[in-house]
């Protein structure tokens, strides 16, 4: 076999070895890589979510939401057709030892494999300047807003509730009368 007729063979078999490699299937992402494609709003649920009932006003929202992925997720805003508003709020000790209401700087971190309790007296959805009443025995669809852009629908049953009376500390952007506060009532 002359030098030629070998050197058209080895470049026929390295073209067919390309090719063939091209129809391979590409190799997983690795884990690390495949977690920062999480969505939030796919891997995120909320289980026993309620409402408080108030006949005007401020209210509530509480549950547990559940971050089963193995990356963190931020909760970064909420919306619901009742209110004007809804804040992320905490509820801290203040210097009298008094526990007050403010919003949570940064959102909701729910890190990886672990949950968020929202409580009476705890974290929370604060929902501000109703459109009305909310009724025990209906329903509220609220709206998360996850850092990543994605959003989530929750549907909430409204209950009667007559807990939690922290005060809202002060510094809110907007009045009072405009999202429904009564610094003193509890929600």
């Amino acid at each position: 076999m002359n030098t030629t007729s070998r050197s058209i063979r080895l470049a026929a078999l390295a073209a067919a070895v390309l090719a063939l490699s091209a129809c391979a299937p590409a190799a997983p992402a690795p884990e690390s890589a495949q977690a920062e494609v999480t969505i939030a709003a796919d891997s995120v649920t909320m289980a026993d979510t309620w409402v408080k009932a108030v006949p005007e006003g401020m209210s509530a929202a509480f549950g547990v939401i559940e971050n089963p992925s193995a990356v963190d997720v931020t909760i970064v805003s909420a919306t619901s057709e009742v209110a004007h508003m809804v804040e992320l709020h905490e509820t801290v000790e203040d210097e009298t030892g008094q526990h007050v209401m403010r919003e949570k700087q940064g959102g909701f971190v729910i890190p990886a494999g672990e949950r968020l309790t929202l409580e009476p007296g705890g974290n929370h959805l604060m929902l501000m300047g109703l459109t009305g009443p909310l009724v025990a025995g209906a329903d509220v669809t609220l709206t998360l807003t996850f850092s990543d852009g994605s959003t989530l629908d929750i549907t909430a049953p409204v209950k009667d509730y007559a807990g939690a009376n922290e005060n809202y500390e002060g510094g809110h952007g907007g009045s009072d009368e405009d999202a429904g506060h009564d610094h003193g009532g509890d929600h």
